[in-house]
């Protein structure tokens, strides 16, 4: 699990393996992750784009990069939360992800809330 708090919207996400989905033999293996992101700040703020980096165990990033999350650009009012669960392939047993999430303000002002790295990986993985 990880979480990071960027000017009051915290960030928490949770990994696990999804064997149905994973192919060991083609080295294919697939990652299920949940963010829970809560507004603890005083201002209505909403999710415009996402900016995630995935390394590999082998050390190979990749950056994604699009609008918002799961097709939507949720709007969080103070106190409010937004959860939603994604997923990710990997070619290897374990690697990590991390990235931010471009937030907008009401007044138009906008800052990156911070996802601290997390780890994905098979249960047992040694990295």
């Amino acid at each position: 699990m990880s979480e990071a708090v960027t000017q009051g919207i915290r960030v928490r996400v949770r990994s696990e393996y999804r064997p149905e989905r994973s192919h060991p033999a083609r080295k294919q293996y697939f990652f299920a992750y949940t963010v829970r992101i809560l507004n603890e700040s005083e201002r209505t703020v909403q999710l415009v784009a996402r900016h995630w980096i995935i390394t590999d165990a082998h050390g190979r990033a990749e950056e994604v990069r699009g609008p918002g999350v799961v097709g939507e650009q949720p709007v969080l009012r103070p106190g409010g939360s937004f959860e939603y669960t994604s997923g990710c392939p990997l070619p290897t047993e374990f690697g990590t992800m991390h990235g931010t999430y471009q937030m907008r303000c009401t007044d138009g002002a906008e800052f990156d809330a911070v996802i601290a790295p997390f780890r994905l990986a098979l249960p047992n993985a040694v990295n």
